[in-house]
């Protein structure tokens, strides 16, 4: 079905640890605007597109965001996987540590963790595609702002390249929607 390769989209490097930025890093993955809900969302979606080129759109930004999942769980990992329990503690990690020891986690920067109940299938493809944009926009807001918590060049490189490919993302879902709204309004 698909070539893996086993490489990241973009490299991870990271030396050093780092609990609290981590700890505000994994909202990217199973946080409100993170990628395992964009990943989801747009991979359920695509079975009510009205064509083909829109179920492709969809599959493959759904299958690159889970591209993205790894990046920002590598990150995480590389930020905690030397992490004593003591520096966990100290950077507000106790309960994940409780619950999860080191293991990543589909969890929010606040500890809550993952729901589907936010996720949009309307059965709707421009209310859909929509909400994609905003999807997306949320997702870029929030590379933002880890990247203006984070001091670590190394970190800050891999949020720029995650932030810059929402970007593409917000702009491939554009033009799906305009395209769309063009056919709806060319039919009236």
């Amino acid at each position: 079905m698909w070539v893996y390769e086993k490489k990241l989209m973009y490299p991870v490097k990271v030396e050093g640890t780092d609990c609290a930025l981590a700890k505000m890093i994994v909202t990217a993955y199973g946080g409100p605007d993170g990628e395992l809900g964009a990943s989801l969302r747009y991979l359920n979606q695509r079975y009510t597109m009205p064509n083909n080129k829109l179920k492709a759109l969809l599959t493959d930004i759904g299958t690159e965001e889970m591209a993205h999942m790894e990046m920002v769980a590598a990150l995480v990992y590389q930020l905690t996987h030397k992490a004593t329990r003591q520096e966990m503690e100290a950077a507000g990690m106790a309960g994940h540590f409780a619950d999860h020891g080191k293991a990543l986690f589909y969890v929010d920067a606040s500890g809550n963790p993952f729901t589907v109940v936010g996720l949009g299938a309307k059965d709707d493809p421009i209310a859909d595609l929509t909400e994609n944009l905003a999807a997306e926009q949320k997702a870029r807001a929030t590379y933002n702002h880890l990247m203006e918590l984070s001091n670590d060049k190394s970190v800050k490189d891999v949020l720029h390249f995650l932030r810059e490919r929402e970007v593409v993302h917000i702009q491939r879902f554009g033009e799906g929607l305009s395209q769309l709204q063009s056919e709806f309004l060319g039919d009236k």
